[in-house]
């Protein structure tokens, strides 16, 4: 069939509804929900067969609904109706939610049920939870109503009954530090961690807090800020104490929303001086509190974990990064796997962080340049087996970096996004080197050009990876220890390093590393330092959350199904029949 997309912004389950339907054997176009755009227009020029409708925060107008056949994805269960349906089962504490696809009708979240799937909801944040467990239960209700419609003989069932919930908004979110648990604290926390955030004065500001992880040892006054660790300020609550990564300051009626930066940038001169309590990077694992960047060993094989808000690396980042690789090297391992988390690997520069810098192209200079020396690490790295294992999505210069790696592992619900060309950038992290050799010249230009969203399946079929792991989320870490211990063990694993080391070696005298990193910082120099080039506005757009004048015209047009065999991957490991997410 050939399905549109309804959608209030491309966002992580668009891209990924998109890409699995493509896998499916669909054409797939998008047309985005914007103030003031006629959409009963645009969508009769799709003629579309099918419109669903993955993200939207408005109401599917009459017009359209009543001449297309129109389904919802709305995050939450059959009968749970509302604008802030997964915002209020994290902060209640829910342990199981769902995601219903329904028919839009007049009554918003009323339309008859054509599928619905259940998930786990584990301790963690509002957004990783939305990419990973619903995104999961999500594509399982979607590809299942899809079938259903296509076959053209299911009936919706009616909802009979339902709750309305309303939105969630600040009043419902503020936190009384002097009287709630750290436990309360970290779901509400946790329900608004990307986005609206939880507004709340701080140091004599307006603020939205976003992100909280609980810490088990220190402690002070209520409401008391207690100490910074890689940007993050901890402050301490009625039983006990949290961290907050990261803050926005509240912008004034008719200013432009300010960037989410780290705590400690953000508060920049209002902070007082506080202990800074570094996390080892060997941690504890009875302890219960947080660091971004963590190492442990299990036999031959080292895992060098990483978390940072949004996917995002500024340059501090980069290279705190770069110095607990450094030191993962000096033990002694025959497979490192980097990164292994739950949720995002990595989407590259920290485009808020440059925002907010007084010098917005010497920082993206900074930053871009710690990402090169972080990525020519990991392809200098001779002496071992690198693994890049990513449990959540990665674009741009973080799809870059995995693929520094020998082997990529992906899960089953990754999206990749293997571009730049959308921020107005050529793109380094030697892509030029890696990505061509990977997948070939000719696929390298088109995943560049087109701009669209792969899903694991696809990226495994082109070569872009080589396994697929389908597994819940929580799973994935414990799934990729035991692959890379397998790997680790497998006798052709040391001739593997050995030509390893050869072939980079031919690769070096055939043309230098520095040559590729060279050629792809020159472009990359004369954009930063050009004020009329595009990134710099198209940055600034997706810093702020600007709207979108229009929907881009690479989503609009229709993207073919993906070629045959990728829903067949040919390595595949399932560690349980998990939706694939």
């Amino acid at each position: 069939m050939h399905v549109l997309l309804l959608a209030s912004a491309f966002n992580s389950l668009t891209q990924r509804v998109h890409a699995e339907l493509r896998d499916h054997g669909h054409s797939v176009a998008v047309e985005l929900a914007l103030p003031d755009r006629p959409l009963a227009d645009a969508v009769r020029r799709h003629a579309p067969d099918l419109v669903l409708a993955p993200m939207l925060r408005t109401a599917i107008p009459e017009e359209v609904w009543s001449a297309h056949p129109c389904l919802v994805v709305h995050p939450g269960p059959v009968g749970d109706r509302g604008p802030s349906s997964l915002d209020w089962a994290v902060q209640e504490g829910r342990t199981r939610w769902g995601v219903t696809v329904l028919q839009a009708e007049a009554v918003m979240d009323a339309g008859p049920v054509w599928a619905t799937a259940e998930c786990e909801v584990p301790p963690v944040g509002k957004s990783d939870l939305y990419r990973g467990e619903i995104a999961d239960a999500a594509l399982e209700a979607v590809l299942l109503a899809v079938e259903r419609f296509a076959s053209g003989t299911y009936a919706p069932r009616p909802q009979h009954s339902g709750l309305a919930r309303p939105a969630l908004r600040q009043e419902g979110r503020r936190i009384d530090w002097a009287t709630d648990t750290t436990e309360r604290i970290l779901r509400v926390l946790r329900a608004a961690d990307s986005r609206p955030g939880v507004r709340d004065d701080l140091l004599g500001g307006d603020w939205y807090l976003h992100g909280g992880h609980p810490e088990d040892r220190l402690r002070g006054r209520p409401g008391e800020l207690l100490a910074t660790r890689t940007g993050a300020v901890c402050r301490a609550t009625a039983d006990g104490a949290v961290w907050i990564p990261e803050l926005r300051a509240r912008h004034a009626p008719g200013q432009p929303p300010a960037p989410r930066l780290p705590a400690v940038l953000a508060l920049g001169d209002r902070l007082p001086p506080l202990p800074d309590h570094p996390a080892p990077l060997h941690g504890d694992p009875r302890r219960r509190t947080w660091s971004d960047i963590g190492y442990r060993e299990e036999g031959p094989v080292g895992f060098l974990s990483f978390s940072f808000p949004a996917g995002a690396m500024d340059t501090d980042r980069c290279r705190r990064l770069l110095a607990a690789y450094r030191t993962a090297l000096s033990r002694p391992t025959s497979v490192l796997v980097l990164g292994g988390g739950r949720d995002f690997f990595s989407n590259g520069i920290h485009l808020g962080v440059i925002e907010a810098a007084a010098d917005p192209a010497e920082e993206s200079w900074a930053n871009i340049s710690a990402m090169d020396d972080l990525v020519e690490a990991v392809l200098t790295t001779t002496d071992r087996l690198v693994v890049a294992a990513l449990g959540g999505n990665a674009a741009a210069g973080g799809a870059m970096l995995a693929l520094a790696a020998d082997e990529v592992w992906c899960r089953s619900g990754a999206v990749l996004n293997p571009h730049y060309r959308l921020m107005g950038l050529y793109g380094s992290e030697y892509w030029t080197y890696t990505l061509p050799a990977r997948v070939g010249e000719a696929a390298a230009a088109r995943l560049t050009q087109d701009a669209l969203p792969l899903s694991a399946d696809a990226a495994l079929a082109l070569g872009l990876s080589d396994r697929t792991v389908a597994c819940p989320p929580e799973d994935f870490a414990g799934e990729t220890a035991r692959l890379a211990v397998r790997l680790a063990a497998l006798p052709a694993t040391s001739a593997r390093i050995a030509a390893k080391k050869a072939r980079r070696e031919q690769d070096e005298a055939r043309r230098p590393l520095a040559s590729y990193r060279e050629a792809e910082l020159d472009r990359m120099r004369r954009t930063f330092d050009d004020p009329r080039a595009p990134y710099h506005a198209l940055r600034r757009a997706f810093v702020r959350k600007e709207p979108a004048r229009g929907t881009p015209p690479h989503l609009i047009r229709r993207a073919a199904p993906a070629p045959a065999g990728v829903t067949g991957p040919a390595v595949q490991d399932s560690a349980s029949p998990a939706y694939p997410c």
